[in-house]
């Protein structure tokens, strides 16, 4: 798995920090999502998978490689 995130769409909702906070992070002035981890283990895949879909902007990215 190869996570991206598009800091430029992030609204700074913070539910992937909620559901995955070994791969993700909000910065201290703004909220916006930081990626912590661009390839997370397998234990982390289910948890990262719905913090994409429960983006509210649509900002998170998963591709199958890596």
């Amino acid at each position: 798995m190869k996570v991206t995130v598009d800091e430029d769409k992030c609204c700074g909702a913070g539910n992937c920090v909620l559901l995955a906070p070994e791969v993700f992070d909000q910065r201290e002035d703004d909220g916006i999502v930081l990626l912590l981890n661009a390839e997370p283990a397998g234990t982390e895949h289910a948890r990262v998978r719905e913090a994409a879909a429960v983006c509210p902007a649509g900002a998170i990215r998963i591709g199958e490689g890596a």
